[in-house]
């Protein structure tokens, strides 16, 4: 017991959950019966994440707004952009992509009963009413919008009233929360081998087969946007190899996410990266769950190509013009997509409205879009995630590369340098 201890204890999280995931497999391979035990050890990891994450946004939050020193400057408007000119850029590759391949689909699938959102102005509506939730709901439902909302509209009222002892309770309590997650991050390597097991043991990749052409589009987009567009935006704020950087959010925030399936249960996994990257507090306690609502790069790719694959099918000419409304949507619709039941997918059919497409066909497009998220929604939630760490720490980068400060080392955690 005391050398698993102090393997658990000395050897690198991400080497562990290398080693949870193997296990994972060969368990889903050989010991299928075993399934339904380690799969609670998935359920427990995910659920804990997602249980103590409203809660570690609220007070993270809270607390920057009350210690934050009057004159500190925070980088959230370049950190924004970043997330904006990312989405939008996702959503052109995305369209160039189902261009240069172009994929029908085989629409015959049975009908659905959930009902997406009529259009991008219910979208915007039901963002914007999602800051104005009551404070207890938005923390029930996880409802991030909401929690920061709230939480900058305390910390402020309170920044002001509250002397320093109670500064330094708020401090305290911050301080404890983190260390909890600390203890949930720990977990990882358990819940990764039952996430895994209970992931190919349903599943496998047999449901998948029919859709290879759609996922490889799909993927391909994922990928070339992570290894290609990121990289580049990257370097053209800081001047410096980006790939550093770029791989370490892959490895250490798109790996959880991936798994996790939830941007939401990387939120603490994204603040203690963060944190290791030495960047300024006050800015990525509010951009990595702000980044977690808005900053969909994959949702708005997962959008464009399957609206198009939709024209496609039904023989629709789209132009170039309206390829470029579609990137618009599509972005839109993408940062709004948490602030609808079903995420990116349900907001297809609003893509699919700009061809004149109808909500039965587009709803089939839906049914699509569910039997290939096995492999789909990972690969896409990855990208979100670990977007939101890259294009927080590329926004602080850049101003100390523009005062000469920046570091190659400063690209990686302090712990690998």
């Amino acid at each position: 017991m005391n050398a698993i201890l102090y393997y658990l204890k000395h050897t690198p999280i991400i080497k562990q959950i290398a080693v949870g995931l193997v296990i994972g497999i060969l368990i889903a391979s050989f010991a299928p019966g075993a399934i339904p035990f380690v799969g609670i050890f998935g359920d427990l990891f995910v659920k804990a994440l997602k249980g103590i994450a409203p809660l570690l946004v609220f007070i993270l939050v809270m607390n920057a707004m009350i210690q934050r020193k009057d004159n500190g400057d925070t980088q959230m408007k370049p950190v924004i952009k970043l997330y904006i000119i990312g989405t939008f850029a996702a959503s052109l590759v995305g369209v160039a992509m189902s261009f240069l391949f172009p994929v029908t689909l085989s629409l015959q699938l049975a009908d659905t009963k959930v009902a997406p959102p009529s259009g991008i102005a219910e979208v915007l509506h039901t963002l914007i009413l999602n800051v104005v939730d009551n404070p207890v709901n938005a923390l029930l439902t996880a409802n991030y919008i909401g929690i920061l909302a709230w939480a900058i509209f305390l910390g402020l009222a309170l920044h002001n009233t509250v002397g320093d002892k109670s500064k330094a309770v708020f401090e305290d309590l911050a301080q404890g929360i983190a260390i909890a997650v600390s203890w949930v991050i720990r977990f990882a390597p358990f819940g990764i081998m039952g996430l895994v097991a209970e992931s190919i043991g349903a599943s496998g990749l047999g449901a998948l087969l029919s859709y290879v052409k759609l996922l490889g589009v799909l993927l391909g987009s994922y990928f070339l946007v992570a290894l290609v567009i990121n990289p580049l935006i990257v370097y053209l704020n800081v001047h410096k190899n980006p790939y550093p950087l770029v791989w370490t959010t892959l490895r250490e925030s798109g790996v959880y996410a991936f798994f996790t399936r939830s941007s939401a249960a990387n939120i603490p996994v994204n603040l203690s990266l963060c944190h290791r990257l030495g960047l300024n507090p006050d800015t990525f306690t509010i951009s990595i769950p702000l980044g977690a609502t808005i900053n969909m790069a994959g949702a708005s790719i997962t959008i464009s190509v399957l609206a198009l694959a939709a024209a496609n099918t039904l023989n629709i000419n789209v132009d170039m013009l309206t390829a470029l409304l579609l990137c618009i949507v599509s972005t839109i619709g993408a940062c709004g997509a948490s602030g609808v039941a079903g995420g990116s997918l349900l907001l297809i059919p609003v893509a699919c409205a700009s061809f004149g497409i109808g909500n039965d066909i587009a709803m089939q497009v839906v049914g699509v879009g569910f039997i290939i998220s096995v492999l789909e929604d990972a690969c896409e939630t990855a990208l979100n995630s670990s977007s939101d760490v890259l294009f927080t720490a590329t926004a602080e980068f850049a101003q100390r590369a523009k005062g000469g400060t920046l570091k190659a080392s400063d690209m990686v955690p302090k712990d690998e340098e």
